[in-house]
Formats: structure tokens, sequence, C-alpha cells
């Protein structure tokens, strides 16, 4: 459903066309500016446990919704004995969790990545790396860590690179000049390795999904990468992301008039653990996207997270309070797990 409609089932809602706003948008975190019940979701089933290693990257992208950049350590590299602290905590809960997910920043710029992935995978988990596959991936020491790993556990490990278009012009607009061939190096490197491989490409180029996979197809069709450009477990096109867009906020009737449940949505079984910059210890964040929102903050452990009913978050549930909430999730339909 586009925006605009969106925005037009929500004034018959409201009963009125246009509406007087006496606050903000996405100031409460229990009501809407219009004073409706806003949606919460509660979590269904911890099914991905995601890492933010650092904002650290070797690039500082147009649109990054992080911000990452070269001097962006707002988010601290997270140790690989912080990391195991929390999948210790899977087991001794007894949590069903069957993905764990690496972002960053980079994460091959964390100097304790191949100590976390071959802790993740020697525990039986899957493993997501979300990379933008250039020189940090491909310093002699990472790649030989990655192809030990990958010899060792094969297709439970997989690499999401970030491809942002199928040409590269467009690519380059995003992510820099020189940033395509550097990444096509990555790609090439992982595919001629036999790596399991995603793609994540962006969808603001004023085309078409079916023109998006067919560009894509042409691509790996001819550079012989192993990945399904219409499936979209292999090629995610995600929505854009923009704090200042003017987006609808989520009512609790607002996922029967989209047809959408609740356990639809990546905070019904996603957690993500962050180090913010001079914090003792990590803390779990509700999104993967809204890692420096402290309303989406939910304690330092699992457990507590699992637990936790103060502020906006009530009883565990998670209040849609913020604009990626809509535009990402229930709009655009993005997710960040496999």
């Amino acid at each position: 459903m586009s925006e605009d409609s969106f925005n037009n089932r929500a004034a018959l809602q409201t009963g009125t066309e246009t509406s007087t706003l006496t606050l903000p948008k996405f100031s409460n975190p229990f009501v809407t500016a219009q004073g409706q019940p806003r949606a919460r979701v509660g979590l269904h089933n911890l099914d991905t446990l995601w890492f933010n290693t650092g904002t650290l990257c070797n690039i500082e992208c147009a649109n990054c919704y992080i911000f990452s950049s070269p001097k962006n350590d707002r988010l601290s590299y997270i140790h690989a004995a912080e990391a195991a602290a929390f999948l210790d905590e899977i087991r001794c809960l007894d949590l069903r969790v069957r993905e764990i997910g690496f972002t960053g920043g980079e994460p091959f710029m964390n100097p304790d990545i191949l100590p976390m992935l071959a802790d993740a995978l020697e525990r039986g988990f899957e493993v997501l790396i979300l990379t933008n596959a250039m020189k940090p991936m491909l310093r002699p020491k990472i790649r030989a860590g990655l192809e030990k790993l990958k010899d060792a556990y094969g297709e439970r490990l997989t690499l999401r690179v970030s491809l942002d278009h199928y040409e590269k012009k467009f690519h380059e607009m995003e992510r820099g000049t020189g940033s395509w061939n550097s990444v096509i190096d990555g790609l090439d490197w992982l595919s001629s390795h036999g790596f399991k491989l995603n793609i994540a490409g962006r969808t603001c180029w004023n085309e078409t999904v079916e023109a998006a996979r067919k560009g894509y197809g042409r691509l790996f069709s001819a550079r012989g990468y192993p990945v399904d450009a219409n499936n979209p477990g292999e090629l995610v096109l995600f929505p854009e992301m923009d704090e200042m867009a003017d987006v609808p906020e989520i009512t609790t009737t607002c996922f029967s008039l989209l047809g959408k449940k609740p356990e639809d949505l990546m905070c019904a079984s996603s957690r993500m653990i962050v180090k913010p910059r001079g914090a003792a210890r990590p803390v779990v964040q509700a999104c993967t996207l809204l890692p420096y929102d402290e309303q989406f903050e939910m304690g330092a452990s699992l457990a507590e997270s699992l637990s936790i009913s103060r502020g906006a978050i009530d009883e565990g549930d998670i209040l849609l309070n913020h604009c990626h909430c809509a535009k990402f999730c229930m709009l655009g339909g993005g997710s960040c797990s496999v």
C-alpha cells in the first residue's frame, strides 16, 4: 500500500481528511499526535539476535541510517567476551534463537569479529554478516579466517553485501567515487571462494521493484554470483529511511487496515546488542534501526529485556513511536533478518 493510500485510510479512520495536530508526531510513546492509541508489538519469539559491532566504518555513505563513518564511534566495538555473555544467556534462558547477526558500521573493522563469528557458529547458530565487502574484509587475515569458517560451517555462514544499485553510477552516488570497483572486488572474491551470498539494495531510484530485480539479475548472471535476484531473501531491497520525512503514525487499528499482524514486524522476533561510547557494558535495544534511541533500550541483559516494564515500554511491548516503524517496517515491509 502506498503512503498516500495509508494516509487516506487514516483520515477515514479519524472521520476527517484534515486534522490539527496538538502534539508533534512521535512525541508521545502511548498516543499519536491525533490522540489515538499507538500500536505496540510484543516479542513473539526471539529468532534473531543482532550485535552492532561498532559504528566505525571505512566509508561515509550519503544516507546511512546510523551515520557510520571513519570518525563516528558513538557505538564502541563490542568484544568477543561481551558477545559470548549474551550467547551464554540464550542457552541459560532456553531461548529459541536461530540466527546471530553482525552489523555496524563495518563489522570487519572490529578486531574481534573473527572470534565472535567462530563462537556463534560453534554454538550451532546460523550467522549473518552485513558488510560492504570492501578493504576491511579483504585483508589477508580476514580472508583466511573467513575461508576457515566457511570450510567448517558452510551454509550456516551468510554474508549480505551492500550493493545500492546494479549500475556503478547510482551505487557511487550513495557510497562515493571508487566504491563500485572495491565492492565488486569483494563480491568476486566471495563468489569465487564459494561463500553463501545475499545482496542488499535500495529502492530509492525511481524504478519498479521488478525492474530493479531484472537489473540485478543481469549483473549477477554476468559475473557469476550465486544470488537469485527474484528471491527476496537473497536480494533484499530496502525502503529508504529518512527521519525528516513526514510519515503517518501507527495506531492500534492500522494492522487490520494494512492486512498485517504485529508478529510480522522485526521487533516481534529480534533484538540488537549495542555498546554506547563510554558505557561499562553493552545493552539490549529493541530494534536494529534505532541504536541510539533510549526509549527503545531494554536493559543490560536478555533476561532483563524479557521482563522490563518502564518508561515507554510496558510489560515488554515495543511502542511504535518512531518514523522508521512506519516508513521501513509497516509501509515498507522491511526486515534486516534473512
